[in-house]
């Protein structure tokens, strides 16, 4: 996708991915640089809430597979 810069350094985000990131008016984004790269961020206003709950579910868990690992350290394994 390929968008232009206005003459006042404006760019337009593309209404479906304003709507894919739920970018409403007002919403607040940072432009970071990646060494040659320009990425459009969401600002997340509480990132310790918007990321509960996202290792839920589905995969091992790293805290009972260190518990398990612990166990068998203390039994000579």
């Amino acid at each position: 996708m390929t968008i232009k810069v206005s003459s006042k350094g404006w760019v337009v985000i593309p209404s479906e991915l304003r709507r894919k990131y739920k970018l409403e008016r007002g919403a607040e984004v940072q432009i970071v640089d990646y060494g040659g790269v320009l990425a459009i961020v969401p600002v997340i206003k509480d990132p310790v809430e918007s990321s509960a709950g996202m290792l839920a579910g589905g995969g091992k868990s790293l805290t009972q597979a260190l518990v398990n690992d612990h166990q068998r350290g203390l039994a000579g394994e």
